[in-house]
């Protein structure tokens, strides 16, 4: 009589084996599905803060010979007023930084870029947070520092717009963007170390003050 006692604890034991992975597996999914969820709301109270703004690189950005942490700066084609902070006006220029990010998409050479700071002409620094919603190459032959960059075509970001895949947004260099991330876009070629990008490339930024931030004196 005690056999089938036996079998059914037997077989209790093994259902329990099989269910448990799947519980476990559930709960995974739900606390995933959840980050997500909880990143996704953050980037749209992030992006509701932001607004659109066009800079042209002051030098030209070579994968060949930058390295991770070197800085680079772009300046403000046409002055802008951030939500819940100063007017940034024409001429401002926004200090960034080459990094590196998980976000990478495949492919051969990686270029991540990382605004981190607005200068003002008056020399006040204001650390800002910005994504890269659009890369063109240079308007015109020469640069011109403070050349209005508001043509040929406008900054088309909304608010409502969290990521961005430009495919060919250069010659064989595609731009990868995410307002959640910490850097402001990632360029990828599929060709080693061949990406460039020349003096007066035209960005188009979704920009907001940083949390916290304030003025600051000073800083290159």
């Amino acid at each position: 009589m005690k056999r089938p006692v036996v079998l059914s604890v037997s077989i209790a034991f093994a259902s329990c084996a099989l269910l448990f992975p799947v519980i476990s597996q559930a709960r995974n999914t739900q606390g995933l599905q959840a980050s997500n969820s909880a990143n996704n709301s953050a980037a749209k109270r992030e992006a509701m803060q932001m607004v659109p703004a066009q800079v042209s690189l002051v030098k030209a950005l070579d994968a060949k010979k930058i390295t991770s942490g070197q800085q680079f700066q772009a300046t403000l084609g046409k002055a802008i007023h951030l939500k819940n902070g100063p007017e940034l006006p024409r001429g401002t220029k926004l200090i960034g930084t080459v990094t590196t990010d998980k976000m990478q998409a495949e492919g051969t050479s990686r270029l991540a870029l990382r605004f981190t700071r607005a200068k003002l002409k008056n020399g006040k620094v204001l650390p800002v947070k910005a994504t890269i919603v659009g890369i063109f190459p240079p308007a015109f032959n020469s640069y011109d520092y403070y050349s209005d960059l508001s043509d040929p075509a406008t900054n088309v970001w909304t608010s409502k717009t969290l990521q961005i895949d430009q495919i060919g947004a250069l010659s064989g260099i595609d731009l990868h963007s995410n307002i959640a991330s910490r850097a402001s876009g990632v360029l990828v070629s599929q060709k080693k170390d061949d990406m460039k990008l020349k003096a007066g490339s035209r960005l188009d930024l979704a920009i907001a003050p940083s949390k916290g931030s304030q003025s600051m004196s000073g800083g290159a």
